[in-house]
């Protein structure tokens, strides 16, 4: 298959060159680089992060955390506690 298309001159030179040195064809050289782009993994951000905990100062020992309700009825008490 044909395709038309614009690359710039120093890629264009970069090509050409690695074709001769490799003894292929112009065409096997962008079709080699080309599967060789798409045939990397992605680059993956592997920043490390700190996980800030609470040390179990926020939860009383006796809640049980399974039952959200409970969580949200803990809450508006505190919350209502507050204003008074």
């Amino acid at each position: 298959m044909r395709i038309t298309g614009d690359l710039p001159e120093p890629l264009l030179q970069t090509l050409k060159q690695l074709a001769a040195e490799r003894k292929v064809t112009f065409s096997i050289e962008i079709e080699a680089a080309l599967r060789g782009h798409w045939s990397e993994k992605p680059v993956v951000d592997t920043t490390s992060f700190r996980l800030y905990t609470v040390g179990g100062r926020l939860v009383s020992p006796d809640m049980d955390l399974d039952r959200t309700s409970a969580l949200l009825v803990a809450g508006d008490e505190d919350e209502f506690r507050e204003r008074e």
